[in-house]
């Protein structure tokens, strides 16, 4: 999820393309580049921080007409002057920015290497210039065509050469690109909102399509070089809108990103055989092995992961696990051994409660794993091993692919745990992973509910309280699905296990009380359907969200969210998407700010 912008045309690029990046930075903004040729030059100038950062530091321009740029969100090596892009060969003549993951760069590394090729920086992008430079016989267009083939992964590149300087030769692959048509100009971006404001006509490149663009336009081909006709595109958004793809809020443009954002996370983690490959944990495994408890701790929603991630770990690997929120870590009188596994768990990294909990643990001679977004982050750089989400940039306050991703993460160590410890059999393992892969396409399914999820949404928006319920996995889905709600539409929601409602929280149940029901795990859908009829007894509006085919709790049900089913303790992924939907309609309805709902900050840097 970074920012890419590339130009050429008769005017200076410079301008055209820290423009471009601006309108991209929510994309990316740990470090920044530009590079511009023309001139009979070449001028790169790249740094980390944010993009004011290398405006700032720009002593001279360019007159060059033909440049590209990027905004970086990092994911392979630390943010730093050297990682931040464009990344050049060793002659200094290639030129590349890529957005996206090259699961192969460390064989790559290699092999380039072995070919006396020099490296400059930590990250797996660099393995593409020095692969054009090694397949260049005099075009660059053919030595791109021979590099993309080598590379496994997502990737969006815009590559340029001194050699050739009129042109830019764009290739996408997962991660998206599109083409601008200006009047004797034409741009490259990640996003439409680099280059609305400029021209609206556009070309939409596809996987395993290239183009190459000078003075004359775009040649869009296929990667053996056979033409492929585009469809020119006229785009209707407003720029503001633009921003957020087309979307009234980033909350909604988030909540449907999840798909691809969990495809991203689980790029390369699961092997072609089904084993779960996590090779971030290296330094750790003999305490993968042998530890004896895990302590899970983390705030607001990633606790709410972690319950999960509990219940994943307890159940695949056979061992004890305990959650804590950060903010009461240190302050009970914890039982914490050196042989004790820690897991924390922080969208930015930078959560003051998490990061405290992690030095607390280390000071107790614990080994620390951090489930965290943020590369570079302190939260990363301070615990013993890490394991990304790549969700990429969340920017709505309220958390929903971050979430969607910490799942998925914690599902991934749990098997991997398993696989180290032997608790499943490998024919298990490989259902469980095939069945995490088959997780987005599952999500764009329940994703095709929000028209009736939008109804919903604003038939609560004159309610004073909703109760969430649901048992075991449901239980901890709705706790995240409650905080949802009442974050960002200030109603007042709690979430129970069902089991407790006759406890004393049935006393608040009365007519047309609103009670969300969750009922996702087959084996309890006779328990919850006992609670969700007493609830109904007592006058309460039933909204549920169960499996596809469970008749029963759709009778007793005045309203049912059907979802497609998984093993019990993947559900929670699924659940989370109706329930993220149901909050942003009500707030919507409401009338709210929903990207920055009131008293809530995105990184909670001080101490609760």
């Amino acid at each position: 999820m970074c920012g890419i912008v590339g130009y050429v045309g008769s005017r200076p690029a410079l301008p055209i393309i820290l423009d471009g990046l601006e309108r991209l930075e929510y994309r990316g903004y740990d470090s920044a580049g530009v590079a511009v040729l023309g001139d009979g030059r070449m001028m790169v100038h790249k740094q980390a921080g944010r993009l004011a950062d290398l405006k700032n530091s720009l002593c001279e321009g360019s007159t060059g007409c033909v440049g590209l740029g990027h905004t970086r969100w990092a994911t392979h090596g630390r943010p730093s002057d050297a990682n931040a892009h464009p990344h050049l060969d060793c002659s200094g003549q290639v030129l590349v920015v890529h957005n996206g993951i090259i699961e192969n760069h460390a064989e790559l590394r290699a092999w380039l290497e072995r070919h006396h090729h020099r490296f400059r920086s930590e990250t797996d992008t660099e393995v593409i210039p020095h692969l054009i430079e090694h397949y260049w016989e005099g075009d660059l267009e053919g030595a791109v065509r021979k590099a993309v083939r080598r590379l496994e992964g997502s990737f969006a590149l815009v590559v340029a050469s001194t050699r050739e300087p009129d042109k830019l030769v764009v290739v996408r692959q997962e991660s998206p690109l599109i083409l601008g048509l200006g009047e004797d100009e034409f741009f490259v971006a990640s996003d439409i909102p680099a280059i609305l404001h400029r021209t609206r006509r556009t070309i939409v490149l596809e996987n395993g399509e290239m183009a190459v663009i000078d003075d004359r336009g775009p040649r869009v081909t296929d990667w053996e070089g056979a033409p492929v006709d585009k469809p020119i595109i006229e785009v209707s958004w407003d720029p503001v809108t633009a921003e957020r793809g087309g979307y009234p809020h980033f909350m909604l443009k988030e909540i449907h990103e999840q798909p691809d954002a969990v495809r991203e996370t689980l790029r390369g983690r699961i092997a072609p055989a089904g084993g779960v490959n996590l090779a971030e944990l290296q330094p750790l495994e003999e305490l993968l092995r042998s530890c004896r408890r895990v302590y899970m701790t983390a705030c607001g929603t990633a606790c709410h992961a972690a319950m999960v991630g509990k219940m994943m770990l307890e159940s695949w690997v056979r061992i004890p696990v305990e959650v804590d929120l950060a903010s009461e870590f240190r302050y009970r009188d914890l039982l914490l051994e050196p042989e004790d596994l820690v897991v924390v768990v922080s969208q930015s990294g930078e959560t003051a409660d998490t990061l405290a909990a992690l030095r607390e643990a280390q000071h107790r001679g614990s080994q620390v794993v951090a489930v965290t977004n943020v590369l570079g982050s302190s939260v990363a750089r301070e615990a013993d091993a890490v394991i990304y989400t790549r969700a990429g940039p969340e920017i709505a306050v309220a958390s929903t692919k971050a979430y969607m991703t910490q799942l998925v993460v914690l599902a991934l160590l749990a098997l991997h745990m398993a696989q180290l410890r032997g608790t499943m059999t490998p024919d298990r393992i490989a259902r469980r992973c095939a069945e995490l892969e088959s997780v987005p396409d599952r999500l764009k399914l329940v994703l095709q509910h929000e028209p009736m999820l939008e109804r919903l949404g604003g038939r609560l928006r004159d309610e004073e309280h909703v109760f969430f319920i649901g048992r075991g996995a449901d239980y901890r889905a709705a706790l995240e699905g409650q905080l949802k709600l009442k974050e960002i539409s200030y109603i007042h929601a709690e979430a129970y296990a069902a089991g407790e409602l006759k406890h004393g929280t049935l006393a608040l149940i009365t007519e047309g009380v609103p009670v969300v029901a969750l009922a996702t795990q087959r084996q309890l859908l006779p328990k919850i359907a006992s609670n969700i009829a007493v609830a109904r007894a007592r006058g309460g509006w039933i909204l549920a969200v169960g499996l596809r085919g469970a008749t029963e709790i759709q009778q007793l049900a005045d309203e049912y969210v059907p979802l497609p089913e998984l093993s019990p303790l993947l559900m929670p992924m699924l659940a989370a998407v109706p329930l993220q939907l149901l909050a942003y309609y009500a707030a919507r309805a409401r009338g709210c700010d929903i990207d920055k709902p009131r008293n809530l900050a995105k990184s909670v840097t001080v101490e609760g």
